[in-house]
């Protein structure tokens, strides 16, 4: 048996725009055995925070409060710190006193640069693997926020997970609107409709490893132009830069041929390469892996303990801005000698 203590420890980020229900849906997790033995970071924009103190933690429960700033700039030295001293600041006699991490990020937080400190910080890598994005979207008015907000844009895009909230307050209709709306942003991410932040702790755990059965088509190479996504900006104007792009690879994919096409994909990383996530299928491998990117980081494949579905295929979502779909199917040539399928016109 492996000795947990040398196993990186998983790190969830809870996002969501500001009212969208995310203390509420912590609330009633930290209660949860599951989550038990957390740590909690609750991040708050502003010199006097409200969230912690409405935040209610089981006593085995360690919280940490990260104020005066947003974990997207100015605190995001803090969080660095934060996690790389938690790891002997929370323990006893040698014994770390928690096996997770949540990060509740500010109403106003961009999760990229979040993500970059779990993924690419190098003494903060060490000992924390990210585990999964959980985005909180209001259904009453998320489709405003949606639409005024590139904040919200871009915590719904980078999501694993999308949990829809207080639909208690929301005709059918609009939570469906809201639901296509989600699934043209980010079809690579599962959606679940909650009240009062009610979902069993277990629901949660490593969000990342699944992928939407949205995003599963058909055939041995299919790759499928992302739609754009019409997300109108603050003045009202389309914005069509930002698109989904879907990948299936039935065949499983040689480990020196993995090697490459990630060396190349790094190469394309920037900050408009918003998020990769793959599940990959690796030949001689009897279990699947799991890629993130996040803007400019890439982290190194890690291996699941089962198939998210029981499909054991390749399957790879990117969401980018103003980048070609082309330029990602080229890429394919390093993991298959397939030729892409030819992608639908208009």
């Amino acid at each position: 048996m492996t000795d947990s203590r040398h196993q990186r420890i998983p790190v969830t980020v809870l996002t969501g725009f500001l009212g969208s229900g995310k203390t509420t849906l912590l609330n009633q997790l930290v209660r949860q055995p599951a989550m038990s033995r957390a740590l909690v970071i609750i991040n708050e924009f502003g010199d006097i925070g409200l969230d912690h103190q409405l935040f209610s933690a089981s006593h085995e429960t360690q919280v940490v409060e990260l104020s005066s700033g947003c974990l997207c700039c100015a605190v995001r030295g803090d969080l660095t710190r934060t996690l790389r001293d938690s790891v002997w600041r929370f323990s006893r006699e040698g014994q770390r006193q928690f096996d997770r991490v949540i990060i509740e990020t500010s109403g106003l937080a961009d999760p990229a640069p979040i993500l970059h400190t779990v993924l690419a910080a190098q003494r903060v890598a060490r000992h924390f693997r990210l585990d999964g994005v959980i985005t909180t979207i209001d259904a009453l008015h998320g489709e405003a926020s949606l639409e005024r907000h590139p904040e919200a844009r871009a915590q719904a895009g980078m999501a694993d997970l999308l949990l829809i909230t207080k639909t208690d307050a929301a005709d059918d209709e609009r939570v469906t609107a809201l639901q296509q709306r989600l699934t043209r942003l980010n079809p690579a991410a599962g959606q679940q409709c909650i009240r009062d932040g009610m979902i069993a702790a277990e629901a949660l755990l490593a969000p990342a490893a699944a992928i939407a059965p949205a995003t599963r088509v058909a055939g041995s190479l299919t790759p499928v132009r992302g739609a754009p996504l019409m997300l109108p900006s603050d003045d009202h104007a389309h914005d069509d830069r930002t698109r989904a792009h879907c990948i299936v690879l039935t065949e499983p994919i040689e480990r020196s041929r993995l090697a490459r096409w990630l060396a190349h994909i790094e190469s394309l990383m920037g900050p408009d390469f918003l998020r990769l996530k793959a599940v990959l299928a690796i030949a001689d491998e009897p279990r699947p892996s799991v890629v993130h990117g996040v803007q400019h980081t890439l982290q190194p494949p890690r291996q699941l303990e089962d198939w998210p579905d029981g499909r054991q295929q390749s399957t790879l979502v990117f969401i980018t801005r103003e980048m070609a779909a082309e330029r990602l199917e080229a890429t394919l040539s390093l993991l298959t000698d397939e030729r892409p399928a030819a992608r639908p016109q208009g």
